[in-house]
């Protein structure tokens, strides 16, 4: 979505929906960039006169990322000489630069009133100099490089339209030879908006050719070549004198000369290569009977740029000297061989067993050496579950217990867990207490009543298994008094962590805490940010850039380095300065919530900072971002056993919450956070704020705000939000998820979707799904909240269908988009049917192809479309599916 914003009666500027990640990524490796406006963390600070002429700006791109911009429009008044000019920008060495500017323009004709003066044109000047702080240049001084026009400039229909007209010009300056210079924009009575700058000038990028290595070298000053002599690589010498040539436009050019390798080596392409070294600084991450094993690649990569790893899993006995292969129950996450990255996540390991992991690396010359490929060894002990003794004692309304520490911890025990519950009411309500002690007193409970209890351990490593249930009920009245050994009663239970012996204490430590406590329930918040999330130094965290910006103020990205923990990449929330006691406490609130949550489909709560200013809410990075824009940025790019994977983890995170009392109320796909390896982690715990500012929310005829295109119908008409209105909006996901990000019900108004809704209409199955996930949808939009499936249901049916692929087959009667608001057409040009599907802007596509007539355009197939220019997988499928309405509706067609 476009950003708009009104210039006092005259001008609508229109800026496109750029992120960062389009300013910092992707760019050519033979480029470097010197100035990237869109990589600006403040204000750019450029120099602008007179002060009347350009305006800095902030606005928000689509990901409500600040970018700052200038714009100029004094339209009205005659002989404008309007200046903006940047800070010294240093050169690198670079004689060559190149200068790319976005911009966008408004046509001079679209203003009414505007004298004849206004132009639709601006200059760009630059003056070298040695000086970084010049305060002053005078307008001769300046080199002029070029006029700029648009290509395309906007009126005021576009503006209402929302349509975007971004133009990008490149211009370069050569001969450069101090050490920077200056940019400068000239505006003589235009319209305009500067959106983005970027500064940058081409190399040649180190190359091997003939076993020789020729250095990243800048080009020359002009179209001339510059000539670099190369060195030969590790175990080759010199057989002629290695040269080549860098072009101006950074590419290598005429290879003279070679090396060839020394006695007792051998050539392999451009290198004397050999396998790598073995992986280093292994790291696992034990959690129950799940392990995560992290590396460090190899020293020594062999002089190639491909080194990939495997894991090799053995199940050793007690001596741990007798080693057989896992069983293929055991699961690698992404994959057990071919691992580009060195991490993986291994699962469903049996507990109480000792595993040995070897991880090697190999490149792709490994398979042709005799020596055994080079590997790092890792040991793990999964958790223990051993019978225990259990004494408690009872009153009509408390049990205390108490206990002695495993024989064999698996680690230094950091605290004990205990969870309880009413019999037969566990997936109501259920509580967890924790304790750094062996003594606990669970209060509150009541007279009579049979609670289940059980008991596990965490260690450095990660929590141990939960063990067999115990239960206990309480007593009808007061029990005798403390101490009297007749009223113990003994049990055995097995219990994770190692053998555990529960025994009567006098003095007993109390503890209490519910599985998920809403932070409004605290008397004083405060104490539920300490009671959930931990308290981190800000000394140990360093912002490295704005990634975002939230409601209380920016979001980055940076490191965080504990003690004696490794360093890893973390967002960071900051709460912006001048804030109220209770921004102070909504914006903890959802450190509260997060930090009551441990799964991996959970984002990850690393910590606050609120004992300095500013306050911080620390989680995991998320190098993908938002699930919805990261599926419309790789369109088509993933297998359905990817999707579904993706799908299958939403699924397992939204069980974990809906089994800890959690409901999400706000779950879609801007909601999900994705990270390199493609997991997805459910996030946004902000409370009632979720829904208030969300941009698809609406006001409903009860009050407040609620998503209506990702709610049951029972949330928006009664506002009962449950676990089953949760997973009425996880069949939505779903439906995001196999379109790659559309919108659901496509333009219909939120009224619109209410009333179709009510009247059974469901979204149909996108292009190309599988006839089991669209019936899976289906369960999830039952009407009636108690015929739809459960988390956990959803997760186990996910499953089948990734142990059988075959299933994924048989694809939903859907040959095309069925678009509900595809409207009767009773046009007689393509041009109409064009705008009247809300496609205008490929016009010209279609014409220039030859299709001027509605008859031309009913046999158009995907593969035409695509040649026309129409990539966009959305756009496709809306035309495509117009035009089987055009032939349902023939009858309405005026041919």
């Amino acid at each position: 979505m476009a950003t708009l914003w009104i210039y006092p009666s005259l001008l609508f500027f229109l800026l496109p929906s750029l992120t960062p990640s389009q300013a910092l990524r992707n760019y050519p490796e033979n480029e470097v960039t010197l100035l990237d406006t869109m990589s600006a963390l403040g204000d750019l600070g450029w120099e602008a006169y007179p002060a009347e002429g350009w305006e800095e700006i902030s606005v928000m791109d689509e990901r409500n990322t600040p970018m700052r911009s200038y714009q100029v429009c004094n339209v009205m008044e005659a002989n404008q000489n309007n200046w903006l000019r940047t800070r010294h920008i240093p050169r690198d060495g670079a004689q060559r630069v190149y200068i790319e500017i976005k911009f966008t323009l408004r046509d001079c004709n679209s203003l009414p009133g505007v004298p004849g003066t206004c132009k639709e044109t601006f200059n760009m000047y630059y003056y070298e100099s040695n000086n970084p702080n010049l305060w002053f240049i005078k307008e001769s001084q300046y080199i002029k490089i070029d006029t700029i026009a648009a290509d395309e400039s906007f009126t005021q229909t576009d503006v209402g339209d929302r349509v975007m007209k971004l133009n990008t010009e490149v211009r370069d300056i050569s001969n450069l030879s101090k050490k920077g210079f200056y940019l400068a924009f000239q505006d003589v009575g235009a319209c305009i908006a500067l959106v983005s700058l970027r500064v940058f000038y081409k190399k040649c990028p180190l190359a091997v050719l003939n076993l020789a290595q020729f250095p990243d070298t800048v080009t020359g000053g002009d179209s001339a070549l510059v000539e670099v002599r190369g060195s030969c690589v590790n175990d080759s010498e010199e057989f002629e004198a290695p040269r080549m040539y860098c072009s101006g436009d950074g590419g290598w050019l005429v290879p003279i000369g070679r090396c060839v390798c020394k006695s007792g080596f051998e050539e392999n392409k451009d290198h004397c290569q050999r396998p790598p070294s073995a992986p280093e600084n292994p790291i696992s991450i034990l959690n129950d009977t799940s392990v995560t094993l992290e590396w460090s690649p190899p020293r020594d990569s062999g002089g190639r740029g491909d080194v990939i790893y495997s894991v090799h899993c053995r199940k050793c006995a007690g001596d741990g000297k007798t080693c057989t292969p896992c069983s293929t129950s055991v699961h690698f996450v992404p994959r057990q061989f071919g691992l580009s990255i060195p991490k993986v996540l291994i699962t469903d390991l049996l507990s109480n067993t000792n595993y040995s992991f070897s991880i090697e690396a190999v490149n792709g010359v490994s398979d042709l050496s005799p020596t055994p490929k080079q590997q790092v060894i890792v040991n793990i002990t999964t958790s223990q579950t051993v019978n225990v003794i259990l004494k408690e004692r009872k009153s009509k309304d408390s049990i205390t217990l108490a206990w002695q520490g495993p024989d064999r911890p698996n680690g230094v025990i950091v605290e004990y867990e205990v969870i309880y519950y009413e019999k037969n009411q566990r997936d109501q309500n259920y509580t967890v207490l924790k304790t750094k002690g062996h003594t606990m007193t669970v209060e509150g409970l009541k007279p009579g009543t049979t609670y289940v209890f059980r008991v596990r351990a965490r260690t450095d490593g990660g929590y141990g298994n939960y063990g067999g249930e115990i239960e206990l009920e309480t007593s009808h009245e007061d029990m005798l008094a403390i101490g009297d050994p007749n009223q113990a009663t003994i049990l055995a239970v097995s219990i994770a962590g190692g053998i555990v012996l529960l025994i009567f204490l006098v003095a007993c430590f109390v503890v209490s805490g519910r599985t998920y406590i809403h932070p409004h329930t605290y008397e004083d918040p405060n104490q539920a940010v300490r009671d959930f999330a931990k308290e981190i130094d800000a000394s140990t965290i360093r912002i490295e850039r704005v990634i975002g910006a939230g409601e209380f103020g920016e979001v980055c990205s940076g490191r965080l380095k504990l003690p004696s923990k490794r360093e890893i990449y973390v967002a960071i929330k900051s709460l912006k300065a001048g804030y109220s006691e209770k921004q102070r406490r909504d914006f903890l609130s959802e450190a509260s919530i997060m930090g009551q949550f441990d799964h991996p489909n959970i984002i990850r709560l690393e910590g606050v900072v609120t004992r300095c200013k500013p306050v911080m809410i620390i989680t995991e990075y998320m190098e993908n971002g938002s699930l919805d824009t990261f599926l419309k940025k790789h369109d088509g790019q993933f297998t359905i056993i990817q999707l579904v994977g993706m799908m299958r983890g939403i699924a397992s995170g939204m069980k974990y919450l809906s089994d800890m009392g959690y409901v999400h109320r706000d779950l879609a796909a801007r909601n999900i956070l994705v990270n390199s390896n493609l997991v997805c982690k459910v996030s946004d715990f902000g409370l009632s704020r979720v829904l208030e500012d969300d941009p698809e929310a609406a006001y409903t005829t009860r009050g407040g705000k609620i998503p209506i295109r990702w709610t049951a119908p029972e949330a928006i008409a009664y506002r009962k939000f449950t676990s089953a209105s949760d997973v009425w909006s996880y069949g939505i996901v779903m439906w995001e998820v196999i379109s790659y990000g559309e919108r659901p019900y496509w333009e219909m108004s939120n009224q619109d979707v209410i009333k179709a809704i009510d009247e059974g209409y469901r979204l149909p199955a996108p292009m190309d799904c599988p006839l089991v996930l669209h019936q899976l949808m289906l369960d999830c939009w039952e009407k009636s909240r108690g015929e739809r499936p459960k988390f956990g249901n959803i997760v186990n049916t996910l499953d089948k269908l990734i142990r059988n692929p075959n299933s994924l087959k048989e694809l939903a009667n859907s040959s095309v988009w069925e678009d509900p608001t595809t409207p009767e057409f009773s046009v007689t040009t393509v041009d109409e049917w064009l705008d009247t599907i809300n496609m205008g802007q490929y016009k010209d596509n279609f014409a220039t192809a030859g299709y001027v007539s509605l008859d031309a355009i009913l046999y158009i197939s995907l593969s035409e479309l695509s040649k026309m220019g129409v990539t966009l997988v959305g756009h496709q499928k809306k035309i495509l599916s117009s035009i089987q309405s055009l032939h349902a509706q023939g009858t309405h067609v005026q041919v």
